[in-house]
């Protein structure tokens, strides 16, 4: 078998193993031409905690789940083509750190890293595949991308109406604004492609009366009269979100793939620069 042969027997089956890892309910990785580059525990601000979620970053699509077994099983498998992701960087809170917002056309959500080294590492990376796959030819960058959600801790009360949320007054979640509101204001069900071609999803009165506005001839259209499917799938989606807590608590480093010796490794004081990836 010659050199090349081998390096990409350890490339397809490292990607096999990650595609095992998120067991059946997970859908088939390994394609000709893809490769694993990097992969890692990452914090993900999810609308009720923080909880730590594994990435994969391939040279098209960026995959991550949720932890159930360190380096053996995940579930909750997301695959987002590469080109439909967008990075915005984020100011350190005081009670967080070394974050940045991924944008998806489905979702949107801020992750946290370890350190800022590690941080730089991951998001000059995505950058540098996401500009090789469009640099390729044959694909755009996604122009269409969902709002990020605001957490429900943030607010004690809907910030439409400004009732306070109760047992009876729950939290939802308009898909325009990210808004935190009530029940009573977010009755609207509308049809936002990027986030699901066919369901309608929830969306605050607000939103539904300037899209409205916007466009005269959806009045009188899904201003609340919604059957029960829709209605679960609203729901539902909001659930999403309320996923169960990874049982890995601590800190994973960060692995990156050695093209030269095709080995895997780890490191913490230091990243691999993005132009090694051309």
């Amino acid at each position: 078998m010659t050199e090349q042969a081998e390096v990409e027997n350890r490339k397809r089956w490292r990607i096999q193993a990650v595609e095992h890892s998120f067991g059946p309910s997970g859908r088939p990785l390994y394609q000709p031409g893809r490769t694993l580059l990097r992969e890692g525990a990452l914090r993900k601000q999810s609308r009720r905690r923080v909880q730590m979620k594994v990435f994969f970053l391939f040279n098209d699509v960026l995959v991550y789940g949720t932890v159930i077994l360190h380096g053996r099983w995940h579930q909750n498998q997301n695959i987002v083509p590469l080109e439909d992701v967008l990075l915005e960087d984020v100011e350190d809170l005081e009670q967080i750190r070394n974050q940045w917002l991924i944008r998806t056309p489905r979702k949107s959500f801020f992750v946290s890293a370890e350190s800022l080294e590690e941080k730089r590492a991951w998001m000059q990376h995505i950058e540098q595949c996401k500009a090789d796959l469009l640099q390729s030819g044959g694909l755009q960058a996604g122009a269409n991308f969902a709002v990020s959600w605001i957490p429900d801790q943030t607010s004690y009360k809907c910030m439409r109406c400004l009732k306070k949320f109760s047992v009876s007054r729950r939290r939802h979640h308009c898909r325009r604004c990210g808004f935190l509101v009530c029940n009573n204001c977010s009755r609207p069900r509308e049809l936002i492609e990027h986030i699901h071609p066919t369901k309608r999803v929830r969306v605050c009165s607000l939103c539904h009366i300037r899209k409205e506005d916007s466009n005269p001839r959806l009045r009188g259209d899904s201003t609340g009269t919604n059957s029960s499917e829709d209605e679960d799938s609203a729901e539902s989606s909001d659930e999403e979100e309320e996923e169960e807590e990874a049982t890995m608590q601590d800190h994973v480093p960060s692995s990156w793939l050695d093209f030269r010796m095709g080995t895997w490794g780890h490191r913490t004081s230091s990243y691999l620069s993005p132009q090694t990836l051309s």
